[in-house]
């Protein structure tokens, strides 16, 4: 017993002279004396701990773009977590009865693979000497797994091990992910390990190809072109160029710009990045936010025509304003110049960012650009090869009718079918104007009524049309009048001119 208590005593003292050095060495010392101690303990340590230990962080690389293998564990531990962490995290998944259960910080989660086990821990480090009482992550927070193995199985784990739960992670992340829809923050967000450069939202939007109001033909020619791109890894790599592809969608508002989107990441299960140019200050910030985004994912700048001055006149633009700038006052020029910060993306930058070399920055995207006026758009932007497909976003068309009918009234045919399909071939109407006709306003509206309404809108909308092509006729042909009598008074001003110096 005394033996006993005198090797506690001798511990008790080594440890407490061991600290004495430690803070003597810390508060006394350089640092690279310290840096050099420190090389030795650890040398000694791990000569008596025979465990290796690997890091995998939630960020990684200079830009601090988030990490493939972080998600890939994290979703690899969910399962394991629940069954063998003393604390774990609960979520409920939204539309759900069930919890979603994971492991909690500075918990232990163990592992077997091919005999051999291994320790996963989650662990967390807040930034320092900061309180907040916000319900949000704190902005320095970092989060980390380690992985820790004995060293005679390093082999093992690090060429097997490892590739196979990144690979089960992402398995699991195919089968289970739900689809995301993004749009970029602005860039004074983009600071800290829980900032990001993009928001996301659920991606749950209904609309898919067969409940698109377009013809037949030329969705199944969309549907064709898209599910080609998806499987087309090996032959893009034959031909040496970049897995992407663009698709340009033009047409007046309402004709199904935004389903046509929605339509193809349904079909192909991408997420969707809405590209909001206004917000992002330069071109360094733009291609910054394409680097961040993930493969499979469709990159949408809608309405691009009122993005930038993409409209192919930039010269004579700068030339009007040039002339303009003479009659403002000091202040209409400051408010002016402050807007110009706002954003300074360029034709040249953008053209860079989707087709240039960091267009290669990642694999499987579509760039989908809208506009309501395609002949204003730059034609280096929309040509072959970046706009790949051009897709017309045109008037409603009784085949569109059609499928808007089976959508809204659940109905193939009518007996008024024939009226609405003449009436279509001469009057102009979008296809959400006719889907605001076809949807039902009470319980007591009916196939009959609805079908009734839609004929009286388009019969107003053809009266519109006959109206105004009249009024513009006449204001033609008063035009050709004044022409008329300007070149007639003009030649009699040459005659009597003439009369006069005879």
């Amino acid at each position: 017993m005394m033996a006993m208590g005198n090797m506690w005593s001798y511990l008790g003292s080594a440890t407490a002279s061991f600290m004495l050095i430690y803070v003597i060495i810390q508060q006394h010392f350089s640092p690279q004396f310290k840096n050099y101690i420190q090389t030795y303990v650890q040398k000694f340590v791990s000569f008596l701990y025979p465990y290796i230990e690997i890091t995998f962080d939630e960020f990684s690389g200079e830009l601090m773009k988030c990490s493939e293998a972080f998600s890939a564990i994290r979703i690899y531990l969910k399962d394991k977590a629940s069954a063998s962490a003393k604390r774990l995290k609960a979520d409920v998944v939204k539309d759900s009865q069930s919890v979603v259960l994971s492991m909690d910080y500075n918990q232990q989660v163990t592992d077997e693979f091919q005999g051999v086990k291994v320790w996963w821990t989650s662990s967390k480090t807040d930034p320092p000497n900061q309180i907040s009482l916000s319900i949000q992550p704190a902005p320095d927070e970092k989060r980390k797994y380690m992985l820790t193995f004995h060293k005679r199985d390093q082999k093992l784990i690090t060429e097997s091990y490892i590739s196979h739960v990144l690979e089960e992670g992402k398995t699991i992340a195919a089968r289970n992910r739900q689809r995301k829809l993004y749009t970029n923050n602005p860039s004074d967000n983009w600071c800290g390990y829980q900032m990001r450069k993009w928001s996301e939202v659920d991606f749950e939007h209904p609309s898919t190809f067969d409940t698109l109001a377009m013809e037949t033909k030329k969705k199944e020619q969309i549907k064709k072109d898209l599910i080609a791109f998806s499987k087309g890894k090996g032959y893009y790599v034959k031909i040496g160029k970049a897995w992407k592809r663009g698709y340009l969608l033009y047409g007046p508002p309402g004709t199904g710009k935004s389903s046509m989107i929605a339509a193809m990441a349904n079909l192909l299960h991408y997420d969707v990045y809405d590209l909001e140019l206004t917000t992002i200050k330069d071109n360094t910030e733009l291609k910054r936010l394409l680097i961040d985004t993930s493969n499979k994912s469709i990159i949408v700048i809608e309405d691009i025509d009122c993005s930038l001055d993409l409209t192919g006149q930039r010269e004579k633009k700068k030339e009007e304003e040039k002339d303009k700038k003479e009659g403002e006052t000091d202040v209409v020029k400051k408010i002016k110049e402050e807007e110009k910060k706002e954003s300074k993306v360029t034709l040249s930058g953008l053209l860079n960012s989707i087709d240039g070399l960091w267009s290669v920055c990642g694999e499987e995207k579509i760039f989908v650009f809208t506009t309501n006026y395609k002949e204003k758009l730059d034609p280096a932007l929309i040509r072959r090869g970046r706009m790949d497909l051009h897709i017309e976003m045109s008037y409603c068309c009784f085949e569109a009718f059609k499928v808007l009918a089976k959508n809204y009234l659940d109905i193939d045919s009518h007996p008024l079918f024939g009226k609405i399909s003449r009436l279509l071939e001469e009057t102009n109407m979008i296809p959400a104007d006719v889907a605001e006709n076809l949807m039902r306003k009470s319980d007591e509206e009916d196939a009959d009524t609805c079908l009734k309404n839609l004929i009286e809108a388009l019969m107003e909308s053809k009266e519109k049309a006959r109206k105004k092509a009249e009024e513009e006729a006449e204001l033609k042909e008063e035009k050709e009048k004044e022409k008329q009598c300007a070149k007639e008074k003009v030649g009699e001003d040459a005659t009597t001119t003439k009369g006069i110096g005879v």
